[in-house]
């Protein structure tokens, strides 16, 4: 496991979950930074010296779906190593193998995973090395 506590950005439009989900990863004892849009974001990764060990991105965003977010992350050499598991309500066959060849590590239901779940496997990809 790595040194110090776990960190994992939130990057949900919706309020109440990613408040519940915010509440959810502290009692877990992991440090949530929670975004409520894409943009908000990537400034915040482009501005900080201290990364997340991965993202927990919603597809459908209200400023940028997953595909433009995974491609602006791809494109800059410090974010590019971040593990990203996308949650999301829909998923179509297209939808995930694009957002998997851009290097998502894992493309969730939300109506098919717990939020217990949801955490373990982020936490699977938060400490394993890349």
């Amino acid at each position: 496991m790595k040194e110090g506590k776990l960190k994992v950005m939130v990057v949900e439009d919706e309020p109440l979950l990613l408040e519940a989900i915010g509440t959810k990863l502290t009692k877990e004892g992991i440090d949530a930074i929670l975004c409520s849009g894409g943009k908000q974001a990537m400034d915040f990764l482009l501005n900080s010296e201290d990364l997340p060990d991965t993202v927990w991105l919603d597809y459908y965003l209200k400023d940028m779906d997953g595909l433009a977010f995974m491609g602006a992350l791809k494109q800059n050499p410090k974010l590019q190593n971040i593990p990203v598991v996308v949650v999301s309500n829909s998923a179509s066959t297209d939808k995930v193998s694009n957002m998997l060849a851009l290097g998502v590590k894992k493309y969730l239901l939300k109506a098919e995973y717990r939020l217990d779940d949801i955490v373990k496997i982020i936490r699977q990809f938060s400490v394993s090395s890349p």
